[in-house]
């Protein structure tokens, strides 16, 4: 077993998410576990795979079919670290690894890390203080052709999976208005458990299943075009959260680069 590396971590660090499909592949095996494998080789603190139930982006609409083994769906990786260890796995493993993919940088205050062997003091949680939105991202080199980089927002939608708009779940609704009015793309996540704005607690522990498990529609563009599709959520979202945060958008392209790195093995 793996014994993990002491570090100190908290304190003004940087989240960093990645884009992806359950079936886009890296080395003859799916990109999202290669991308933790690799994360975990580069030292960083941590990765947490989020799998979606449905979404759109680049290649189309995304979502479970009864007709196939094997559904792509989006998934989203997330890591949080500094910014140089940050910068330094995009810039090697993950451009390796990923040649087409999506990111986004944010702003994370780690208030708590440690692990099961660490010694010493617990730290007091306390709101941090407040910095300037983007000014401790890591810095994108804008002369690789493999990539673009601009400060974007992140909208997160809160709501029931039994939320409906329109005779349909409310979720898809506002994925087709985000597509209908040229987002970048949408991804929606369910979760295994939670309370909203009604305070009822609903988990899939209660008799395997639940009839209104937590969704998050999560939605990354420039700030102009979540402002065009905010009108649109008012009097879709009866009952939920809607929060809005700064981005840093990295968007890898493939090339001539990826075409030469894509056959790497790992």
């Amino acid at each position: 077993m793996r014994i993990p590396i002491q570090r100190e971590l908290e304190g003004e660090r940087v989240l960093v998410r990645f884009y992806l499909l359950t079936t886009d592949e890296a080395h003859r095996a799916p990109a999202y576990e290669r991308l933790v494998q690799h994360a975990e080789k580069a030292g960083l603190a941590g990765a947490t795979v989020l799998k979606g139930i449905y979404g759109f982006g680049a290649r189309g609409i995304v979502k479970p079919s009864a007709w196939h083994m094997v559904n792509s769906l989006p998934v989203i990786v997330e890591m949080a670290d500094d910014a140089p260890r940050l910068e330094a796995f995009l810039e090697g493993p993950a451009a390796m690894l990923l040649p087409r993919m999506m990111v986004t940088f944010e702003r994370a205050a780690v208030m708590f890390y440690r692990h099961r062997r660490s010694t010493g003091p617990r730290p007091v949680l306390v709101v941090p203080r407040a910095v300037p939105d983007l000014s401790t991202l890591p810095p994108v080199d804008e002369g690789n052709p493999m990539k673009s980089s601009e400060a974007g927002v992140l909208l997160r939608v809160f709501v029931g999976e039994s939320d409906e708009a329109e005779g349909r779940p409310l979720y898809e609704v506002i994925v087709a208005r985000a597509r209908a009015l040229g987002l970048r793309g949408a991804t929606v996540l369910r979760g295994s458990m939670g309370f909203g704005a009604n305070s009822v607690l609903h988990t899939t522990k209660v008799l395997g299943l639940s009839s209104d498990l937590p969704i998050i529609i999560e939605l990354v563009d420039s700030e102009a075009q979540i402002a065009r599709l905010l009108p649109e959520l008012e009097p879709l979202v009866p009952e939920g959260m809607i929060t809005l945060e700064s981005v840093r958008i990295v968007l890898y392209r493939p090339g001539e680069a990826a075409a030469q790195v894509s056959g790497q093995a790992s």
